[in-house]
């Protein structure tokens, strides 16, 4: 498998079909027929050759072009410009996903500025990795629809073009595809392949063009059926249909009126995402891949219920309520036979690599769908979510540590500590207090005062031993397991630390009050309110945060002090949720200069990332995350609601 970048810069789809590019226009995935898994693509090179001088094929992303990247308005249909100043030579490629078949569309325009006449041939250089591998691919060409098919299994894929092909290769590699030596093979089982179309020939000023289409399908003949459909149609009809259907899309939203143009775009862009990253069965995914390999993580194209929970509830409060419906219902499909729900899952309801439970997943889940009952009043759907809404409110009252009266040990919100941790304890209150209101709403009184009088004790617990008063915040967990080294190093500080044996024998450290300061400690508040917004100690744990997680060198709000992830950088979610909660006490001002950070480290594309590089301002990594986006929606409406201009 040849190593992918890790940073995508633009993003196309249909919720079925997932296409990640470069700010070169150079498609890097291709993920179908469901947007997290599986990945086909490995190398994707369009290019032309016949440029005077030479005999070889400049591929579009290639250093000498200069590049310029935008998404049409209102659209997920991406623009990118190839300029070669040293031939006045200028290219525009235009990629859009049929929004209701799996056809990704890429319509090349060559436009020779200069005063010479030029007779130029466009190629492609195609190579899969079908359903994530490498071996046992074929690919052919089919003389009857002129493209190639990329096969494996049930998995094939058709290349082709609105213009006839000159030259092809089965089996071709680059250098045959850049030197034009391509030998006619019809036929291989290999996984690459070249094509090249007939010349055109442009005098000063003139303009031609081609269209290119990969179809997804599951069979060969299907893949060809679907091609052929494709250049039935012209791409003006393609192109319509996709423009009208994205501004469709963006007018099915609440309005709101935004008249800060960056803030505007941003917020519209997000609304886009949303629907990029929500599958067509109805997950959403925390944002595209990076690391198949698994190098930096452990992955993000997954749906955890933690960051669905927020992403739900932003689509929601933007007026796509069958889309978060749709959501809860495929939740209702996955849900274990204990009640909870496990980490994270494949869309088709497959269970994801793991690393443990975290309770707050659960919590945040039956948060989101009484917060989903809440703004739309739909009582059909309260009845059909009740049964697994007290089946995980069933479990969330069986995991609570009798004597803390907090959730048992589970993973933190960032996955690495296990604890009673206050976050997670936040997500069980909101999820437990929303199931009490949907156990009223069914006449199960005694049931709804047992979920309220555990999120109560919890609460108790946190305001009553929770706060740490040296500095200023409220404790981030309890009994959080340490290693021994760590142990010895806090029991020599004269920390509260205790030690004991797990069911097997193996030791366990724990340090009984873990008092980092936490940007997650918000959650106490937001959204969970658990703790009101103006509680002092509320309000001071989140200047602590500001205090001692704004980046010294950039702005922004950082997760924790001495965070090391990708180097340690401030977070777009982060600092929105800091935003967030200003914005709930009334310190407008403040909220506003935190929401215009993240404004200003969006991209140029208006995608936000999860982290900024805290030296270069860059993202930093996942791009989009659509949690970030989500967050984005959350603090612009919340902020209207509040009289901000925005």
């Amino acid at each position: 498998m040849q190593k992918k970048p890790y940073l995508t810069d633009a993003i196309l789809g249909n919720s079925s079909m997932l296409v990640s590019l470069t700010k070169d226009g150079q498609a890097q995935r291709i993920v179908w027929p469901n947007i997290d898994f599986p990945q086909h693509l490995n190398r994707f090179y369009v290019g032309i050759r016949g440029l005077p001088g030479s005999d070889r094929t400049y591929f579009f992303h290639d250093d000498m072009w200069t590049h310029k990247q935008r998404y049409l308005p209102k659209t997920n249909i991406l623009e990118t410009e190839a300029f070669m100043d040293s031939l006045d030579l200028r290219v525009s490629q235009t990629d859009f996903v049929l929004p209701d078949k799996n056809i990704l569309v890429r319509h090349i325009s060559i436009k020779n500025e200069s005063s010479k006449s030029l007779s130029l041939a466009v190629t492609v250089y195609s190579d899969f990795m079908i359903d994530e591998k490498k071996r046992y691919q074929t690919v052919f060409f089919d003389e009857s629809s002129d493209c190639m098919v990329h096969y494996h299994r049930e998995y094939a894929f058709a290349v082709g073009s609105d213009q006839e092909v000159k030259k092809l290769q089965c089996g071709a590699s680059v250098d045959d595809v850049v030197y034009g030596k391509l030998n006619g093979s019809r036929i291989i089982n290999r996984s690459s392949s070249g094509i090249e179309y007939e010349q055109m020939d442009l005098e000063p000023g003139d303009e031609k063009c081609l269209s290119i289409f990969i179809t997804a399908a599951h069979g060969h003949e299907n893949a060809i059926a679907l091609l052929t459909e494709a250049k039935r149609d012209s791409y003006e009809s393609h192109f319509i249909k996709t423009d009208n259907y994205w501004k469709h899309y963006l007018n099915e939203a609440d309005p709101l009126e935004i008249k800060d143009p960056g803030i505007n775009n941003i917020y519209e862009r997000s609304l886009l995402v949303f629907h990029l990253m929500h599958n067509r069965d109805g997950g959403f995914i925390a944002g595209p891949e990076v690391d198949e390999d698994y190098d930096f993580s452990g992955g993000y194209a997954y749906c955890w219920g933690r960051d669905a929970a927020f992403i739900s509830s932003a689509v929601d409060q933007a007026g796509y309520h069958d889309r978060a419906r749709k959501f809860f219902y495929w939740l209702k499909s996955i849900q274990s036979q204990s009640g909870a729900w496990e980490q994270r899952y494949y869309l088709d309801i497959i269970l994801a690599p793991t690393w443990g439970l975290q309770i707050d997943e659960t919590g945040s889940i039956l948060w989101g769908i009484h917060q989903h009952y809440e703004i739309t009043q739909d009582y059909q759907f309260l009845m059909d979510m009740w049964p697994t809404v007290r089946k995980g409110a069933d479990f969330l009252v069986s995991f609570i540590d009798p004597d803390t009266k907090l959730p048992l040990p589970s993973k933190d919100l960032w996955e690495k500590r296990d604890g009673e941790h206050f976050y997670s304890a936040s997500a069980v209150y909101g999820g437990l207090m929303g199931a009490a209101e949907f156990a009223i709403k069914n006449g199960e009184e005694e049931l709804a005062e047992r979920y309220k009088s555990a999120a109560e004790e919890m609460k108790k617990t946190i305001l009553e031993k929770g706060y740490n008063e040296d500095i200023g915040s409220f404790y981030r967990a309890f009994f959080l397991t340490i290693d021994h080294a760590e142990f010895a190093r806090h029991q020599a500080a004269g920390k509260e630390v205790r030690a004991s044996e797990d069911s097997k024998g193996y030791p366990v450290y724990q340090l009984e009050k873990d008092d980092m300061v936490d940007i997650s400690l918000l959650g106490l508040n937001v959204p969970f309110g658990m703790i009101d917004a103006n509680e002092p100690r509320m309000i001071r744990t989140a200047e602590t945060i500001e205090a001692l997680c704004t980046s010294q060198l950039i702005g922004g709000i950082e997760r924790y002090p001495g965070d090391i992830y990708i180097g340690g950088n401030p977070w777009i979610l982060a600092t929105l949720w800091l935003a967030l909660y200003y914005t709930h006490i009334d310190r407008l001002e403040k909220a506003k200069e935190l929401l215009d950070w993240c404004v200003k480290y969006s991209t140029e594309l208006d995608l936000l990332p999860e982290q900024i590089n805290k030296v270069t301002g860059k993202p930093a990594w996942v791009l989009p995350l659509t949690w970030s986006h989500a967050m984005f929606v959350l603090t612009v409406i919340e902020m209207k609601k509040k009289g901000i201009e925005l």
